[in-house]
């Protein structure tokens, strides 16, 4: 009876602490499972440009010049006062 009573214990012991690891790590482990199911999906193509809309990592418009007076476009003007040195 102890041998059956230890097994239950030790069996309850893995299945709390498998539903702990669920719980605490879910964001991460769906990320996983996600890219798994797409390596293993044949066909998912990555180079497919209806698969997702991916934005640049680094967006970087250009402003857009509402000052006439700026013939040169680069956002300098003759006003020493406006001027902004960039590095």
């Amino acid at each position: 009876m102890a041998a059956i009573t230890t097994a239950v214990i030790a069996i309850a012991g893995v299945i709390l602490g498998w539903i702990t690891i669920e719980i605490a790590c879910k964001p991460c482990l769906e990320r996983g499972r996600e890219a798994i199911d797409q390596s293993l999906n044949p066909d998912y193509d990555p180079d497919d440009d209806s698969s997702a809309v991916r934005a640049p990592l680094l967006a970087n418009p250009q402003p857009e010049h509402s000052d006439p007076s700026d013939a040169a476009g680069d956002g300098s003007s003759s006003d020493p006062s406006t001027a902004i040195k960039s590095i």
